[in-house]
């Protein structure tokens, strides 16, 4: 599949790069890495999203570039990276159905290869995919490439800390570092910088925390109007599932954001064994096996209602969230 995404590349000369909604370190670094290599072989690029850039992720090469949809003109080619399905492409899915050829590129399990054309393969992060086109494509990463696809891989594992880290991801940042890679600095806007409403989110998700199964499944929901209290933002919000997942009795968390549109955006992490991605898609979602979401269309009391029994059943390997769709 990887050979038939370098083939896309070469025949054509216009792309549209698509992030995913709500977009972290891996579409981000993913697009922009991918950005920096197109505009290197001569080919006409941008790159949209749904929702702006978070915070944490402006310092990066030309994401000063990456335009909302409604100001994007179209392109006769479009990829769409690291969306695990087609609603993950918000409202950029116009975009990509009216491209006259598409390409989706996703590390995903679940992904269901929606593009006319596919490089979708289980990996760390799209970037290591990413990666793999760019040198196949016969360039060399540069220090702008390197610093976007250290952002992919490092934020998608956890700082090279998750189950999802293999040999193959320190092969590449051994590559990486060999470019000029600044990896203190990047290391420290990534993950040694913070908000004081994002501590003060933590602190409000750590007080509303409920635990059940015994303490292993960690729950928290959090309203528009909390994060107003707190003159924060879904930015803010980053850190919460992983605060909930590192309790020690915590096998299962599960976090709970009431959107602007109303609608809740569900995050769900698994720390050994439960596959949360099976949760996710019986609502609609996807991801990967300890770390999916989904998007419930309802009040936060009611997908909290809904959400609960699935991850409790989940947890005792009996009832519908073991089932096949």
């Amino acid at each position: 599949m990887r050979k038939t995404a370098v083939e896309f590349i070469r025949e054509f000369d216009d792309f549209l790069l698509i992030a995913h909604v709500s977009p972290d370190g891996d579409t981000l670094g993913s697009c922009l890495a991918l950005y920096c290599a197109l505009l290197k072989l001569g080919k006409r690029a941008q790159i949209a999203c749904a929702d702006p850039v978070p915070k944490t992720y402006r310092f990066l090469p030309h994401a000063d570039r990456i335009a909302a949809p409604e100001d994007t003109a179209p392109f006769s080619c479009a990829i769409a990276v690291d969306c695990a399905d087609l609603l993950r492409t918000g409202r950029c899915a116009p975009l990509l159905s009216g491209a006259q050829h598409t390409l989706n590129i996703d590390h995903h399990g679940t992904n269901p290869n929606f593009g006319e054309s596919n490089y979708v393969e289980i990996a760390a992060a799209t970037g290591e995919l990413v990666y793999h086109i760019i040198r196949e494509l016969g360039l060399n990463p540069d220090e702008e490439m390197a610093a976007c696809l250290y952002a992919a891989l490092a934020t998608d594992t956890g700082n090279f800390s998750y189950r999802n880290t293999t040999p193959d991801t320190f092969r590449i940042m051994a590559e990486l570092l060999e470019s000029g890679l600044d990896l203190p600095a990047l290391n420290q806007r990534l993950f040694r910088t913070t908000s004081l409403p994002r501590l003060r989110i933590n602190a409000l998700a750590i007080d509303r925390l409920e635990l059940y199964c015994n303490n292993r499944l960690g729950f928290c929901t959090l309203s528009l109007a909390d994060l107003a209290s707190l003159g924060a933002t879904r930015e803010d919000c980053e850190s919460v599932i992983d605060i909930i997942r590192d309790i020690d009795t915590v096998e299962v968390a599960a976090f709970l954001r009431e959107g602007m549109d109303g609608a809740v955006r569900v995050s769900m992490r698994g720390k050994t064994s439960a596959d949360v991605s099976r949760v996710a898609q019986r609502f609609g979602g996807g991801g990967h096996r300890l770390a999916a979401g989904c998007t419930i269309r309802t009040t936060l009391e009611e997908a909290r209602a809904l959400l609960l029994p699935e991850l409790e059943a989940l947890l005792e390997g009996e009832g519908n969230a073991w089932k096949e769709s």
